[in-house]
C-alpha cells in the first residue's frame, strides 16, 4: 500500500512545478490550508493559476493572497475578487488594477458545480446563473423549461491543497466547520490532492465509515499539522 503520510509540509509540495493549476478553498478560519500555502510560498513555484472562493484577505494570516502578493499567481479564478470591506485593498485588487495578474469571476454556486463536475467526470452543465450579464458573453445558451441557461464546463486542478480535521492512514478524510465548504469538492477534483490534517491521522479502520466525507482514493499526500503549526 502506498504511503501517503509525509513528514513535513515542505516535502509534500516540493515537486509542484511552475504553471500548474492550484485548488485551495478560501473562506477563513479552520478551512484554509495555511501550512501548505506557506510551504508553497517558500517553495517558490510561479506562473500558477489559483482557484479559490476568494483571492485573499488583508490580515496577516497566510492564505491564497500570500501567493498572489509574492507574484506566484498569474491568474485567479474565484467567486469574490473584491474585498468584503471596500476600504480594504487586497494585494490581488492592487495587482489586478496594475495589470499584474489575470482574473476570472465565477458565481459561487457555479464554481462549486464546476468543481463537482470535474470530480464526477461530467462534461458540462447548464445553469441560469449569469444569464444576461457579462459573465455569460460568448457562452453557449440554451432554453430549458422556458428559461435561458448557459453552458459551463468542469474546473479540474493539477494540485489541491486541502485542510481536514481528521484522517486515517489510507486518506479517508473528516472535515469540520468551514472545512466543509470547498475542501471536499476540491479534494476530489484534482489530479494530486495534498492534505494538512488538524487533529490526528489514525490507523485505517478507526474512523466511523458514516462520518467520512472524502474517501481515501482521492487523497495522495497527508501531513499532520505540527504542534507549533499555523492553526487558524
Amino acid at each position: 500500500m502506498k504511503n501517503k503520510i509525509y513528514k513535513t509540509m515542505d516535502d509534500a509540495v516540493a515537486d509542484i512545478p511552475d504553471g500548474v493549476t492550484i485548488l485551495s478553498p478560501g473562506f477563513s478560519g479552520v478551512g484554509v490550508p495555511r501550512n501548505l500555502l506557506a510551504a508553497l510560498n517558500r517553495q517558490g513555484a510561479k506562473g500558477l493559476t489559483g482557484v479559490s472562493n476568494n483571492a485573499g484577505t488583508v490580515d496577516e494570516n497566510v492564505d491564497i493572497g500570500t501567493l498572489v502578493e509574492a507574484g506566484q499567481m498569474k491568474k485567479m479564478i474565484c467567486a469574490f475578487t473584491a474585498s468584503t470591506h471596500p476600504s480594504q485593498v487586497t494585494p490581488f485588487t492592487r495587482m489586478y488594477n496594475n495589470d499584474e495578474i489575470e482574473a476570472e469571476l465565477v458565481p459561487q454556486g457555479t464554481l462549486a458545480e464546476r468543481l463537482r463536475s470535474a470530480a464526477a467526470g461530467i462534461g458540462g452543465f447548464y445553469t441560469p446563473t449569469s444569464v444576461g450579464t457579462e459573465l455569460a458573453e460568448g457562452k453557449e445558451h440554451r432554453e430549458i423549461n422556458g428559461r435561458m441557461h448557459v453552458l459551463e464546463f468542469p474546473l479540474p486542478g493539477d494540485y489541491a491543497l486541502i485542510r481536514c480535521w481528521k484522517a486515517d492512514t489510507v486518506g479517508n478524510l473528516i472535515f469540520r466547520l468551514t472545512q466543509r465548504n470547498f475542501n471536499p469538492l476540491m479534494a476530489m477534483a484534482a489530479t494530486v490532492t495534498i492534505v494538512e490534517v488538524e487533529e490526528e491521522i489514525v490507523e485505517a479502520g478507526e474512523l466511523d465509515p458514516d462520518a467520512i466525507h472524502v474517501p481515501g482514493i482521492y487523497v495522495d499526500r497527508m501531513v499532520r499539522i505540527p504542534d507549533d503549526g499555523i492553526w487558524i
